[in-house]
């Protein structure tokens, strides 16, 4: 949640979401006084059937976030817990074309989660793992649970913690590059989403496009201060 005051953003807090996210999102609220809200995300639906409130879709709010932390990004690429994304923006960061892989989690967040914790590594060290490694070993299949196996099996038979760490990050950058060599690669580009954190998804990323990557504070928050920013708009209005 973000809260953006005369252009200007006075507040951020973030939770885990669960089964209950209407109950996640009251305990994001507490405490907070505000005279326009805006959803925005995949439960954004949920949220405005219960509050009185605006809904944008995360493409629009990405942009919109994107746009505020780099006004001259022209490519946005997200990489959430459950999708991935990329959108181009024109020179007044008006959104001109996206794409997203939202059929299964394959190069999500969700994915390196589980991807790390085969591999016996927390997620905050799986990045650093993967860039300590001198070599890599392939992970051929990108669905999570046959990807899984496939992890059990290559430690089992003795392969390298973090050289399998790094096969994985090999392959979840090449989904991203494809997305972007689809959709736009033009710079500035934003690095949104929570797998923005992981260091050795950003140094792959800028090693392959020869371009730097920008990546901001809390990058897990872009969907959400694009939101905020939507609801401050409107009360100019």
């Amino acid at each position: 949640m973000v809260t953006v005051t005369n252009g200007v953003v006075t507040d951020n807090r973030m939770a885990e979401n669960t089964f209950d996210t209407l109950g996640v999102c009251s305990k994001l609220l507490e405490g907070i006084r505000y005279h326009n809200i805006t959803a925005t995300g995949y439960g954004r639906n949920l949220f405005v059937e219960h509050y009185a409130c605006n809904a944008i879709s995360e493409i629009k709010a990405f942009a919109l976030g994107a746009g505020f932390l780099l006004p001259s990004c022209r490519t946005v690429l997200d990489i959430g817990g459950q999708d991935t994304k990329v959108i181009a923006l024109d020179r007044n960061g008006h959104m001109k074309k996206f794409e997203m892989n939202d059929k299964c989690a394959a190069g999500t967040g969700r994915f390196m989660e589980i991807m790390a914790m085969a591999l016996g590594f927390t997620l905050k060290d799986f990045g650093n793992e993967a860039l300590s490694a001198s070599g890599s070993v392939a992970v051929s299949s990108m669905c999570t649970v046959f990807a899984e196996s496939e992890v059990v099996s290559l430690i089992a038979r003795g392969a390298d913690r973090r050289a399998v760490a790094k096969g994985i990050h090999q392959s979840i950058v090449s989904r991203a590059l494809s997305l972007l060599r689809r959709v736009s690669d033009e710079e500035d580009i934003v690095f949104a989403g929570g797998v923005a954190l992981n260091p050795c998804i950003v140094f792959m990323l800028e090693q392959q496009l020869k371009k730097t990557i920008h990546v901001f504070p809390q990058p897990q928050l872009t969907g959400a201060l694009g939101a905020a920013i939507y609801s401050s708009a409107k009360m100019e209005i």
